[in-house]
């Protein structure tokens, strides 16, 4: 049997309350004030397309032995790389094996299902292990139009195997079309949009439902018998429109996340997929389509093992981890659409070195420290001395991946003269459980709520950008735990 083995999804903990972005444009263009109702899924300064992926995959391989992945698909309209292998990057974050392929999949907002069908499709072939699908997002849009206040940012991740499948691949069926209701040049920073109602009348209410027939007589599914039915809508209640002309339950049509996400292009139908996948029961049947230049229409049944995966954080997780951000020109600035002066404290930038980098990848991709061979000390960096005066054995030490040991913070310091997109700037002592230190910046805070012996996770974020030679670069960082539903 193949199919999906498990799941996990990711949503920034900031939520624009989309009121204050359209009561700062309305003098402008009043049509933004349709937008003014919920919030939408807001990337911190240091989170991107990169870091969702590397939560939502993390997410989804809790729990499970990594060293049976034997591919990475990575896909997104918003890859933070043109010419760097992304999937790679992800690869390397999650302490993958380097024996592995990796690829990435843009273009179209159809780049999400066709992370999904790549990871299938390789999965089918017979090669070794486990195949991994991820797509995210981070789309930026000019300050003051409607996409500003309806997009989103997230990252969901699959794995795609023979053994233990939770939700059965029954089959698809694409199409390619050059229907164009939005375009962005290689070049550009910002999309192209066409008119709304052309892109329902032609698009979503012809085009799609036109394939999702085509799947249905293709795979032999009876419309009615469809459980739940993900498309993701620029409009609410599109998706149950679609549904209805296709002869499927308008019920059936899943909650499109609007009103409190946003649109996260290219990783939505995986988003909703995954949200899917929390609710539903063995036995049920899921069609998910990924609309952009054509369509991709991908067909799924439960089986009894959803009931034995272990809880995802996934979307239900994400929610009820939400901050509310009501700084529409902190929003403005993160996203690099307001020019902020940075004063001179900014200007410090120096050059990555590649060399030592690729030296020391597995440490500062994946955060894998050393472990004494005598003792058992944990420690980051490794190093050929153990820590432990006790010990102090000498020798190479085994990996120790630090990324999802439980830690606290030890000491730490808030800095306002440092120079951080969102002062102050956090950092300090963090302290793992089982052993291992080391000194690091702390994100996703509330300011007044840290404290000494406070749990934190380590997340995978961008240290710093180099718009000179255009590198950003990533590391760990040390996220605190607000309460049980963020653990």
């Amino acid at each position: 049997m193949l199919g999906i083995t498990s799941f996990g999804a990711y949503i920034p903990r900031l939520r624009l309350v989309r009121a204050v972005g359209a009561q700062a444009n309305a003098w402008f263009n009043s049509a933004v004030l349709a937008q003014s109702r919920g919030e939408r899924a807001m990337a911190n300064w240091d989170e991107d397309t990169l870091t969702m992926a590397v939560e939502a995959a993390r997410d989804a391989l809790s729990g499970r032995a990594r060293d049976d992945i034997g591919a990475v698909f990575f896909g997104s309209t918003t890859h933070p790389f043109a010419d760097r292998q992304n999937a790679g990057l992800l690869a390397g974050a999650l302490d993958l094996p380097e024996a592995i392929v990796a690829s990435d999949l843009a273009g179209s907002q159809k780049a999400g299902t066709g992370t999904l069908l790549a990871a299938l499709n390789h999965a089918a072939a017979g090669h070794r292990g486990e195949s991994l699908a991820v797509a995210g997002e981070h789309r930026r849009a000019r300050a003051g139009s409607v996409q500003e206040l309806l997009y989103g940012d997230a990252a969901a991740a699959f794995s795609i195997g023979r053994d233990q499948v939770i939700a059965e691949f029954l089959g698809s069926h694409s199409t390619s079309v050059d229907f164009v209701d939005h375009y962005r040049r290689a070049d550009s920073d910002f999309e192209y949009h066409w008119e709304e109602r052309w892109i329902r009348d032609e698009g979503y209410m012809k085009l799609v439902p036109a394939s999702i027939a085509a799947a249905l007589a293709k795979l032999e599914i009876d419309g009615a018998s469809v459980d739940h039915f993900i498309l993701p809508e620029n409009t609410a209640k599109l998706a149950a429109a679609v549904a209805k002309r296709c002869g499927i339950a308008e019920s059936s049509a899943r909650d499109g996340l609007l009103g409190n996400v946003g649109l996260t292009g290219a990783a939505h139908p995986l988003l909703l997929l995954a949200h899917a996948l929390e609710d539903a029961r063995p036995g049920q049947t899921l069609i998910v389509v990924g609309f952009g230049q054509g369509c991709d229409v991908l067909a799924f049944r439960t089986t009894e093992a959803l009931d034995r995966l272990a809880r995802r954080h996934a979307v239900s997780g994400s929610l009820a981890r939400r901050k509310e951000e009501r700084n529409y020109q902190k929003f403005m600035a993160f996203n690099e659409v307001l020019v902020m002066e940075k004063g001179l404290r900014a200007e410090s930038n120096p050059q990555t070195a590649l060399t030592t980098q690729y030296r020391h990848r597995r440490m500062l991709l994946g955060l894998v420290g050393g472990r004494c061979t005598q003792c058992g000390t944990p420690q980051l960096p490794p190093a050929d001395v153990c820590v432990n005066p006790a010990c102090q054995h000498t020798g190479p030490m085994s990996p120790y991946r630090f990324a999802d040991e439980p830690a606290r913070i030890k000491t730490w310091s808030a800095d306002n003269l440092t120079f951080t997109p969102d002062p102050p700037a956090h950092y300090g002592m963090v302290e793992f459980e089982r052993g291992g230190r080391f000194m690091a910046d702390i994100t996703d805070y509330d300011v007044g709520a840290v404290s000494v012996g406070q749990a934190v996770r380590m997340v995978f974020r961008v240290r710093g950008r180099d718009p000179v030679r255009g590198i950003t670069r990533y590391f760990w960082k040390a996220a605190p735990v607000y309460g049980a539903k963020e653990a």
